[in-house]
């Protein structure tokens, strides 16, 4: 028996899912930051990863992670709006508020800020071309969708 085409198609962005954030962690971690939680749930909404950026005294940092297999429905800094960008937000806040994840992990007194790491996991062109590509951009500021 074999999968159907809409268990298929969610299986495999799932797994996309997974590796693109596992490519972004590593990412992080090569640079010095640290991974504190990964999927956390917090309420509705879910956060990719939470970090501390190296520093003194460092920023916690939710990361919003995107992938895409191409570019053929745009890039993954295209699929996130100001309303997935607000609902971050409002679960950052909630961590601050609680100062520790939903399974009782007390967060470090930091500075915050809410970023998105862009995976392109096989880009035909430039740099990145043939491998994954990831471009991270930082201090996302939530909007208002028209």
């Amino acid at each position: 028996m074999s999968e159907s085409g809409d268990a298929a198609l969610a299986r495999r962005r799932r797994l996309r899912g997974e590796r693109g954030e596992a490519l972004a962690a590593a990412h992080l971690v090569e640079r010095g930051w640290r991974i504190v939680g990964r999927r956390v749930r917090v309420g509705r909404d879910e956060i990719d990863l939470l970090a501390v950026e190296p520093g003194t005294p460092g920023t916690l940092v939710v990361v919003e992670v995107r992938t895409r297999a191409t570019g053929r429905f745009g890039t993954p800094e295209e699929s996130v709006d100001g309303r997935k960008v607000g609902r971050l937000y409002r679960a950052a806040a909630a961590l601050r508020a609680a100062r520790a994840l939903p399974d009782g992990t007390p967060l470090p007194a930091l500075p915050w800020r809410v970023d998105l790491l862009a995976v392109d996991d096989a880009p035909a062109i430039g740099p990145g071309a043939g491998g994954p590509s990831i471009r991270h951009l930082r201090a996302l500021e939530p909007r208002q969708e028209r």
